[in-house]
C-alpha cells in the first residue's frame, strides 16, 4: 500500500506482489526443492511434507525477515534458518539442501511473476473484449483524423478502436510468451549443481526436472544465475504492454480534452479546487504507468551484463525493480479494463467536428476527383484558389466550389460529405476483429 502509485492500489497485482506473496513464494521455492527430491528419492516423503506444512507465511515475521537480511544481503539466508527451525529436528538439514540462496529467490521472483502475470493476462482479456464491442460499433462512425495534431482526412473511430485492440493483443500475446517460458532456477553454489550430486543424486537434471514440475514453471536448459535472459524478456514485454496500454491512455486524454469533448469516462475523478471537473483520471494513471515502465525494464535490461557465477549489485537490482513493474502493469490493465468499458464515445461532437475546416477535410479527396475532369494542374489550381475565398469570406469549401462553372454537374454535396471518404476503414475493422 503506498499513497503515491494509486495505479496499482487495490489491483490483482498489488496482492500478488506484497510482501506476503513474495514471501510465500520463497517458502513455495523452498518446499518445492523438498518435495522434487522426494520425489527422486533424495529426501523422505515425510520430509517434504514437514518442509510444506512449514512453508506458510503467516508464520514468519516478514519484517525481521528484512532487518535480518542485511547481514548477507538477501532474504533466503535468515528465512531457510527460520524454517528449518520450523520443522522437526529429524526434517532440518532437508531444507534448501543442494541449493544457493540465488535458486531460490529466483524462483521465487519466477512465482511471483506468474501469479501476477496469470492476473494480468485476464485484465488484458477484459480491454480486448470491450475494445472489441466498441470497435464493431462505431465501425463506419466518421471522425477528424489527426496528423501533427492538425485535421489531416477522416477517419472512424471504429478503426481507432480496432486499433488500441490490436495492440492489447500484442501486449497480450507477448505476455503470454514470457508466462509459458518462466524457469525454475537450480544449479547449487555456482551453476554446476555439483552439490545435488554430492547428496546423492544421480542424475542432477533429472532433479531440475522435478523441479520444475512441482512449481508449474519451465524447465531450463542452463542454470541462468548470470544468464539473465528470462529477466529481459520480462522487461520487454512489461514495457510494452505498458506502453500499448499507455497509446489508448494518451488518445483518451487528447480527445477528452474540453475543447474536443470526443470522448469522455464514464466516472471521471474531481478536483479538490474546482468542482466542475470530471478528470480522465483511469487515463491518467495509465499515462503515469507507461512513463515510468521504460525506465524500470532498463533497470533490468542493465543486469543483463552479471559477471563471474554470480554478480555483486546486478542480480540485487532486479528485486524491487521487478515488483514494481509488475505492479505497474497490473495496475495499468486494470484500469485500462474500466477505461474502456466505461468510455462514452460523443458521436454528434465527433460528427460536429468534421465542418471545423470549412469542408478542407476532403480536400485530398476533391484533388482526386476534380483532376479527372479538369486535369491535374488546373484541379490544384482551383482548389488553391478556392480554399483561399473560402478563408477570407468565411464560407464553406463547398459553397465557394458550387460557385464555379467548370463544376457544373460535379455531385459536390456527395463528394463535400466526410463520412464517405474513410476509405477502407470499415474493411479495416472487420479484418482487426477477426483476429482472437
Amino acid at each position: 500500500m503506498t499513497l503515491f502509485d494509486p495505479g496499482s492500489e487495490d489491483a490483482p497485482a498489488e496482492r500478488t506482489t506484497s510482501e506476503e506473496a513474495f514471501l510465500q513464494a520463497l517458502l513455495d521455492a523452498a518446499a518445492g526443492l523438498t518435495r522434487a527430491q522426494a520425489s527422486l528419492g533424495l529426501a523422505p516423503e515425510a520430509a517434504a511434507a514437514a518442509v510444506t506444512r512449514g512453508a506458510v507465511a503467516s508464520s514468519f515475521d516478514v519484517r525481521d525477515l528484512a532487518r535480518r537480511a542485511r547481514a548477507g544481503g538477501n532474504p533466503v539466508i535468515p528465512l531457510v534458518a527460520d524454517l528449518t527451525a520450523a520443522v522437526p529436528a529429524e526434517y532440518g538439514p532437508y531444507v534448501h539442501r543442494g541449493a544457493t540462496s540465488q535458486d531460490v529467490l529466483d524462483t521465487a521472483l519466477m512465482l511471483v511473476t506468474a501469479r501476477t502475470l496469470d492476473t494480468t493476462l485476464v485484465e488484458l482479456e477484459v480491454v480486448e473484449r470491450e475494445l472489441a464491442g466498441l470497435a464493431a460499433t462505431h465501425r463506419l462512425t466518421a471522425m477528424p483524423g489527426r496528423t501533427l495534431t492538425q485535421h489531416a482526412v477522416p477517419t472512424t473511430f471504429g478503426l481507432k478502436a480496432a486499433g488500441w485492440r490490436a495492440l492489447a493483443l500484442d501486449a497480450r500475446d507477448r505476455l503470454r510468451a514470457v508466462r509459458a517460458a518462466l524457469p525454475v532456477q537450480l544449479g547449487g553454489a555456482a551453476g554446476t549443481l555439483a552439490a545435488s550430486e554430492a547428496y546423492g543424486s544421480r542424475d542432477a537434471l533429472a532433479l531440475v526436472s522435478a523441479y520444475a514440475r512441482e512449481l508449474g514453471l519451465a524447465e531450463p536448459q542452463l542454470p541462468w544465475h548470470v544468464l539473465r535472459t528470462p529477466m529481459a524478456d520480462l522487461a520487454g514485454a512489461s514495457a510494452f504492454t505498458a506502453g500499448a496500454l499507455g497509446k489508448i491512455a494518451a488518445d483518451v486524454l487528447t480527445l477528452s480534452r474540453t475543447e474536443i469533448g470526443e470522448l469522455a469516462e464514464g466516472t471521471g475523478g474531481g478536483s479538490s479546487a474546482m468542482p466542475h471537473k470530471a478528470n480522465p483520471v483511469r487515463a491518467t494513471l495509465i499515462a503515469a504507468a507507461a512513463r515510468r515502465a521504460p525506465g524500470l525494464a532498463a533497470t533490468l535490461y542493465g543486469s543483463l551484463t552479471a559477471e563471474d557465477e554470480r554478480p555483486a549489485g546486478a542480480w540485487h537490482a532486479e528485486w524491487a525493480t521487478l515488483r514494481e513493474l509488475l505492479r505497474l502493469v497490473g495496475g495499468a490493465a486494470r484500469d485500462a479494463a474500466e477505461l474502456v468499458g466505461g468510455l462514452v464515445v460523443r458521436t454528434d461532437v465527433m460528427r460536429d467536428h468534421l465542418s471545423l475546416t470549412g469542408g478542407a477535410i476532403v480536400s485530398e479527396r476533391l484533388s482526386v476527383e476534380l483532376a479527372g475532369r479538369l486535369g491535374r494542374a488546373r484541379a490544384k489550381e482551383l482548389l488553391a484558389a478556392a480554399a483561399g475565398r473560402a478563408r477570407q469570406e468565411g464560407r464553406t469549401l463547398g459553397a465557394v466550389l458550387s460557385d464555379e462553372a467548370e463544376l457544373a454537374g460535379v455531385d459536390l454535396a456527395g463528394l463535400m460529405d466526410p463520412a464517405g471518404y474513410v476509405g477502407a476503414a470499415g474493411v479495416l475493422v472487420d479484418r482487426a476483429l477477426t483476429r482472437r
